[in-house]
């Protein structure tokens, strides 16, 4: 029986809502093994800290929460310097405890990443990493200026390095965070990618439970996730507004999650007299049952960004919706084109995404072939309880 540990900052713990990627591994391995999840006090996607007198359910492993002073915005140095206490309480503790046999560390932090790389490299531990965000390429869509932006970020990128270079082995949310993750690696004994994706089994009962019938003829365009910079979904707003120029009216747009560009969205929405519907966040499971009343979805990534596989585009297979993506990345691009799951359209056109909304629109028997394909593609690259099990045989062996 090994000692592991997993820190992840951005992660649910047991008694809250989500659908957590790190909390889903432990369940996998918690029986024959003794496992501790470390984790913060603050939650990145509410900005809040969570109850000094919580009461944490017994899942069959340990949750220890430290402390971090948080932040409001997430481009910010008050970030940066909320991660850097973070880790600092981390080193402090994770000196405090028995050696552990594996540590499995989501980067980012950074500054998660680089204490953990030199505890477990001075107590001769083993160190997995599970990339889940390429820092500090994310920053430079918001700020990017030429040869400024590399002076400013490259303390980001020499910890990136060098926490990657640290690794025993790679974890990865695709193929193309793993392949930067090991260009700077030379000893690491494994690498692979496996998207974060959905138990498609707990997906299809949330789908039983929380099931919308529609009694109109009204096409629903769906968005879960982040409101935020990465996301432009003014564009989406935009390419609806040319399908009202074009006497196209009964279209909703349904919009679920939060973030900090919400009310900048709701604004812009109400200026373009489009329909929206501005869900804030939901329960994993209800957010299931709507996004599934859906006929259409949409991965609108803004132009230069630096997202691969995300969250989103396994919640839209699993459901069996068609997509329409405006993201850049060539390996989310490949695999709309090869499961024909949907439409690349140019990042920040308008007119591109209005053109092929209303394909969909008008062709009811294409949006259910393209949702079935997805949902083949979630079946086969996106159910947890199949190619989680590559992360399970890896902490195992």
């Amino acid at each position: 029986m090994k000692n592991i540990v997993i820190i992840a900052q951005y992660t649910t713990i047991p008694g809250e809502n989500g659908n957590s990627r790190f909390t889903y591994i432990i369940d996998k391995i918690k029986d024959k093994n003794n496992v501790e999840l470390i984790t913060t006090k603050f939650i990145h996607s509410t900005k809040k800290h969570r109850s000094s007198d919580i009461v944490i359910p017994n899942e069959g492993y340990k949750v220890t929460l430290l402390d971090e002073p948080g932040y409001k915005k997430n481009i910010s140095l008050k970030r940066f310097y909320s991660h850097h206490i973070f880790a600092k309480n981390l080193e402090k503790y994770l000196n405090s405890i028995e050696k552990p046999d594996i540590i499995y560390v989501s980067i980012p932090s950074l500054d998660t990443a680089k204490v953990v790389a030199k505890y477990a490299e001075k107590n001769n531990i083993r160190f997995i990493i599970d990339v889940q965000d390429l820092w500090p390429e994310a920053f430079k869509m918001v700020f990017n200026i030429p040869i400024l932006s590399d002076l400013i970020f490259y303390p980001l990128k020499k910890q990136a390095d060098f926490a990657y270079s640290r690794a025993d082995d790679i974890v990865a949310v695709s193929d193309t965070y793993m392949e930067r993750a090991a260009l700077v690696n030379t000893k690491y004994k494994e690498k692979m990618s496996v998207y974060l994706g959905t138990d498609l089994e707990y997906f299809d009962n949330a789908k039983k439970e929380n099931e919308i019938t529609k009694f109109d003829n009204v096409i629903r365009i769906a968005y879960i996730g982040t409101l935020g910079h990465s996301y432009n979904l003014k564009n989406v707003i935009d390419a609806i507004s040319i399908l009202r120029e074009r006497q196209i009216k009964n279209i909703l747009f349904v919009i679920m999650g939060s973030g900090p560009l919400q009310e900048e969205f709701e604004n812009y929405a109400k200026e373009k007299k489009i329909n929206c519907e501005f869900t804030g966040m939901l329960k994993y499971e209800e957010m299931v049952g709507k996004l599934c009343s859906c006929d259409i979805a949409v991965n609108p990534i803004t132009k230069g960004a630096a997202q691969s596989i995300i969250n989103k585009v396994g919640d839209y297979a699993a459901a069996g919706l068609p997509v329409i993506n405006t993201q850049e990345n060539r390996e989310y691009k490949s695999l709309v084109e090869d499961y024909q799951i949907g439409f690349n359209v140019i990042p920040n056109d308008a007119k591109d995404m209005a053109d092929k909304i209303e394909i969909l629109y008008k062709d009811e028997s294409l949006r259910k072939i393209l949702g079935n394909n997805n949902r083949k593609l979630a079946e086969e690259k996106f159910d947890r309880s199949k190619t989680y099990l590559k992360i399970k045989e890896l902490l195992e062996k």
